[in-house]
């Protein structure tokens, strides 16, 4: 936030023009008072003994910062008074111009101060002589006197006044110059004072001489006096500084204007030339270099403190001043001298045990004014308040950066995606739409499984910088969830959108280390754009969610949202609490598919398979409760409800004669509870239903995730005698490679491939490979999906054992499966005892 400096200073050789111009005015009224007095010349004795009062006097001086310099109104008046009373003009001009020239001489001013400030006193009390010389003459020591001196000496400061303020104006521009003339209100107050007090000791020493012994002392108790009173002034005023300087730094300590109060402020308060704030880079905080200049507008990005003073503050983590009235560290003095600084003084600003930054004075203003040792103690109350400002606005700056970003990859998180979002979708260009593209990341719970959660960090860390590298300048990259990352960004339009998301997906897919191993990660992206999906950001990034979700089950894995995607999800939301209702009150209904022998047509079992009318919203599709379930912790009770129902039915089937084996689906998420053995147990006594008259159907898809956690689940059904089917077989990605490591007892091929299997090449070599195999493996086959003769007879010919399909039936209730066994089927005899044989087939 570096500022520009105040307008280019004129060169300090135009002050030679004004003091050219007061010498010659002081030279001619110089001339006009030396003739207008006869017999002045005598009297130099008495001037040569009042010099050293006029040089006392002129010393006293009071200092008035203007800009960069310090304006000295000393109280010569008292002196110019008793000179105009006891002596011609011409000698008062004299020793006023000696005393000042002695005063500068010692002061080892410059030539042109010198030179200036000499002829301007000579000038100012010469033109007071004429003044002075234009009424009439000096009678006693009335009230005209008391006027006529009074204007005499008035005018000599306004003069000196003036003088100074043309200089400024000449050097520094207008707005300077007035500004002098606009403070120095107090000087010509006080000159009217010392006026006063001239007059007084005029009326005492014209009535007698003796009286200066008793105003030498009342001068000295009240040169005192004014001393403690102006010292606990300064103090006074240091304290209101320090006061509002601690309240400025309080109100901005939560706001980008820290570091302006405490520099601006600082500066004003010490009268330094330059104040600077150093703070070195600190993790993501980089580095900062401000410096508040006298007479510079805003803040400049440099520092004029010489770097051995500021490495030795740092290092010793302690104050450093260094000067011509202090008398630490006098051997940076050098250091001092080569970078052209009068003095300065560096705090460290500190947090804790530790140095954060530090805090730089540099230059005192005025050529008489240094920083002494109470100016150190001052600017370390200053650095302790701006020390523990910069460590709130830091802290308040990182809990907002923690509550906008994700912790583990640094992204942007839900919330600044929102805010994000609500601002882009307030600005419509014709030609573009907002896109949400949502990432959805597979396998991240296996890696924390197998590798731990560290390896997991890792891997979205990966995908992270991946993304970002990909998204491009323009896009907003953010983590939503675990693992859920969001782009948003401007596109063309949607179709350039889907392209852009299925590009960036293919780019994610790459191998990622993690660790020692390589893994090739697979996402799922999810589209929505504004303003065909709506304005709402919430409702873009659900909606693109719900796309995600979508895409899973799609092997190019990107999905643009579409309105049944929401609708099905609504209505999956608003069917959890109905099916919770539902399980508790017997409203689901459990229907039964026959399963039939395809050689000899025995029907040998059924399939138990859920169903549920609901009240409001009619036949409810299974994968859309069972969904439910899954996301609720419902699947549990489902499972036992199916079970429950498929083991009585068994039981009233065995005693009437018609003994049919079931089967019960399960999902992967019911294999991973250790109690369910045990309740299948349970239940198997309860009905008095051998177990090998049921059999467990565990989708392909699912179960391949889980496998491993799963198994000793399976081996323990297996150890009670149930049978073990995988159903869906040939939809997994590692299908056969399995078969081998589970206890399964029988395979059941998709549905997808027996249908297509009569009109298809691939599917039927698909359900060829899988029968041969199945054999190779002693595993009884069952092609679900049956539904022409001509697939009949093809599976007859490929040795496929058992069917099941609308060839034979649809799934019944248990009424109409009763009936349906009383007219579709017939007792045959059988070596195994009697069966059921279909009377007729298609």
């Amino acid at each position: 936030m570096a500022g520009r400096q105040s307008p280019p200073r004129r060169s300090p050789e135009y002050v030679w023009l004004i003091t050219g111009t007061l010498t010659v005015v002081a030279v001619v009224f110089s001339v006009v008072l030396a003739l207008r007095h006869d017999g002045w010349t005598d009297r130099w004795p008495a001037a040569l003994l009042a010099l050293p009062f006029f040089v006392l006097l002129g010393m006293s001086s009071r200092h008035i910062l203007i800009g960069r310099h310090n304006i000295s109104l000393s109280v010569i008046e008292i002196a110019l008074v008793l000179g105009f009373y006891f002596a011609p003009a011409v000698l008062v001009v004299f020793v006023s111009t000696v005393a000042m020239l002695i005063k500068e001489l010692r002061r080892k001013a410059a030539p042109d101060k010198l030179a200036f400030n000499v002829t301007r006193a000579a000038a100012a009390t010469a033109t007071g002589g004429i003044v002075l010389e234009l009424f009439p003459p000096i009678d006693g020591t009335g009230p005209v006197t008391w006027g006529i001196l009074g204007v005499a000496v008035t005018v000599n400061t306004v003069v000196t006044l003036l003088a100074v303020a043309s200089v400024i104006m000449t050097v520094q521009g207008l707005h300077a110059g007035l500004e002098m003339i606009r403070v120095t209100w107090p000087g010509l107050l006080a000159a009217q004072v010392c006026i006063v007090i001239g007059l007084v000791f005029t009326i005492a020493l014209d009535t007698t001489w003796w009286s200066a012994f008793l105003l030498l002392v009342l001068a000295s108790v009240l040169t005192l006096a004014y001393r403690s009173y102006s010292d606990f002034l300064r103090q006074h005023h240091t304290l209101a500084e320090l006061y509002e300087l601690a309240n400025a730094v309080v109100e901005s300590g939560q706001d980008v204007t820290l570091i302006d109060s405490v520099l601006v402020r600082a500066r004003a308060l010490m009268q330094a030339e330059y104040a600077t704030v150093r703070l070195p880079a600190s993790g993501r905080y980089p580095e900062v270099l401000l410096t508040s200049k006298i007479e510079a507008q805003g803040l400049l990005d440099f520092s004029r403190t010489p770097a051995a003073v500021t490495e030795r503050a740092t290092a010793e983590r302690r104050s450093v001043s260094v000067g011509s009235q202090i008398s630490t560290d006098k051997d940076l003095m050098p250091s001092l001298r080569e970078a052209k600084v009068k003095d300065c003084i560096v705090v460290p600003l500190r947090s804790g045990q530790a140095v954060i930054g530090t805090l730089e004075m540099v230059n005192r203003l005025g050529d008489l004014k240094h920083f002494t040792a109470g100016d150190v103690q001052v600017v370390e109350t200053i650095a302790a308040h701006a020390a523990a400002a910069v460590e709130n606005s830091r802290l308040v700056e990182r809990l907002r950066y923690d509550a906008y970003h994700d912790r583990l990859t640094s992204l942007p998180n839900r919330r600044r995606i929102t805010d994000a979002l609500t601002a882009s979708v307030k600005i419509r260009t014709p030609g573009e739409v907002v896109a949400v593209i949502l990432f959805d990341v597979d396998g991240l719970r296996d890696v924390n499984e197998s590798m731990g959660h560290d390896a997991g960090d890792k891997l979205l860390a990966e995908v992270a910088g991946r993304l970002l590298k990909i998204a491009g300048p323009g896009a907003l990259v953010g983590r939503i969830g675990g693992d859920e990352f969001v782009v948003t960004l401007r596109a063309e339009s949607t179709e350039e959108t889907v392209r852009l998301a299925t590009e960036m997906r293919e780019q994610l897919r790459g191998p990622m280390a993690v660790g020692t191993l390589t893994l090739d990660v697979d996402t799922a992206a999810g589209v929505a754009v504004q303003p065909d999906h709506g304005d709402d950001p919430d409702a873009l990034l659900r909606r693109a969610e719900l796309a995600a979700n979508a895409a899973k089950a799609l092997p190019y894995g990107v999905q643009l949202f579409h309105p049944a995607l929401e609708s099905r999800a609504v209505r999956r939301l608003g069917l959890a609490a109905d099916l919770r209702r539902a399980l508790d009150s017997g409203e689901l209904e459990v229907h039964f598919q026959p399963k039939v022998t395809i050689q000899d047509r025995h029907l040998i079992g059924v399939e138990c398979l859920a169903r549920w009318q609901h009240p409001a919203h009619g036949e409810v599709s299974p994968e859309d409760f069972i969904a439910v379930a899954e996301h609720t912790g419902q699947l549990h009770r489902l499972t036992e409800v199916v079970l429950t129902a498929g083991l009585r039915h068994c039981r009233e089937w065995a005693d009437a004669g018609r003994p049919l084996s079931i089967a019960v689906n399960l999902s992967a998420r019911t294999l991973l509870d250790p109690r369910f053995p045990d309740q299948v147990h349970e239940l198997l006594k309860q009905y008095r239903v051998p177990a090998g008259q049921v059999t467990f159907e565990i989708s392909e898809p699912s179960m391949l995730g889980e496998i491993e956690r799963a198994l000793p689940t399976l081996y323990r059904l297996r150890d009670l005698g149930v049978r073990l089917s995988v159903d869906d077989f040939g939809t997994g990605a590692s299908s056969l490679s399995y078969l081998r490591q589970l206890p399964v007892h029988e395979v059941k091929i998709d549905d997808s491939f027996v249908q297509g299997m009569a009109t298809d090449s691939g599917d039927l070599a698909i359900v060829r490979a899988v029968i041969g195999l199945s054999r190779e493996f002693g595993l009884t086959v069952v092609a679900e999906g049956v539904e022409s003769e001509l697939t009949f007879d093809l599976l007859d010919e490929l040795g496929c054992e058992i069917g099941q399909g609308y060839f034979f039936s649809r799934p019944l209730p248990v009424e109409r499966l009763n009936t349906w066994l009383s007219a579709q089927t017939e007792p045959e005899e059988t070596p195994t005892g009697e069966v059921r044989r279909l009377r007729a087939v298609g």
